[in-house]
């Protein structure tokens, strides 16, 4: 089967120019970032977590929107098994978001040196370049004909998006809350989150799966069934993990915020997060209900 090229026009197109920017950006924060010194990253444990965090999100999305990239250039992805247009959307959406919170995350790791490193500032410029493209590929996607976005560009799976990113967030903030001691959270508080975002990771991970496979129809139950239930399971998680999230901000108030201002911070965060992630699956239980309705009543 011979390779087909894009023409020349298509180098040109609003897709192929943003997808470069992100290549480029995200390749450039990486490469800064590994450049940087123990000293100017302030190297603690906590601040060890998150920049492999950081790292580990640039690096991802760098190596995923290469491929894609490339496959678009060849016109290869029509011989790979997967809904390629619900794949980019996923990818630009998810990608942003990410290097939302690395770009958030980052300047907090430097923030305690009073005169950072000319890298370091611009490892953090590059991080906000490389989300500010990701979002532009977002823009661009989600303008395209309803046909050519798929479901992921749909308001569901958007916040089907959203979920997944926010069981993400939590990975580096429960490995945090595990090793560094919090006085006045009980354990059980710890794990019961810990198994609520686990379940709501492995239902997201689930639904990209079978979304991206186009294996919907191979399914034993029809498939809005099934995301009314995830949704509904994590309705119910995530509001038993963002009570848990206040408790523990009035138990560490109680203690004084001078010697638990790292642990006040981490459960500040992952209450944010938390919060955001309900909400997503609200909107979302909300969606398949109405959806739900709709195909009964016709």
């Amino acid at each position: 089967m011979p390779v087909i090229v894009l023409e020349a026009r298509d180098f040109t197109s609003p897709l192929f120019l943003v997808r470069t920017w992100e290549v480029l950006s995200s390749c450039t924060t990486f490469s800064l970032v590994a450049s940087l010194g123990h000293s100017e990253l302030n190297l603690e444990h906590l601040n060890t977590t998150f920049r492999i965090f950081c790292m580990f999100t640039w690096c991802f999305f760098f190596t995923l929107t290469l491929l894609i990239h490339i496959l678009s250039v060849i016109q290869f992805h029509s011989l790979i098994p997967i809904s390629w247009k619900n794949l980019t959307m996923t990818v630009a959406v998810l990608g942003a978001l990410m290097c939302l919170s690395a770009s958030v995350v980052f300047p907090w790791i430097i923030m305690n040196h009073r005169s950072p490193s000319t890298h370091s500032v611009a490892a953090a410029v590059a991080s906000c370049l490389t989300f500010l493209a990701y979002i532009s590929e977002s823009y661009v996607l989600c303008s395209q004909a309803h046909e050519q976005r798929g479901y992921m560009g749909s308001m569901p799976g958007l916040l089907k998006i959203l979920q997944l990113w926010g069981g993400c967030q939590m990975v580096p903030l429960f490995v945090e809350a595990v090793c560094i001691p919090s006085n006045g959270v009980h354990k059980w508080q710890l794990w019961v989150s810990s198994v609520s975002y686990g379940v709501c990771v492995l239902m997201s991970l689930v639904t990209m799966v079978v979304i991206l496979g186009d294996f919907a129809g191979q399914c034993l139950l029809p498939f809005d069934r099934f995301l009314a239930a995830f949704s509904l399971i994590g309705v119910l998680l995530y509001m038993v993990a963002t009570v848990i999230c206040f408790t523990k901000i009035l138990q560490l108030r109680e203690l004084g915020q001078s010697d638990n201002n790292k642990s006040e911070e981490l459960v500040i965060m992952e209450t944010v997060v938390a919060s955001i992630t309900l909400l997503a699956y609200t909107v979302d239980l909300a969606f398949s209900i109405k959806l739900l309705c709709d195909r009964n009543h016709t």
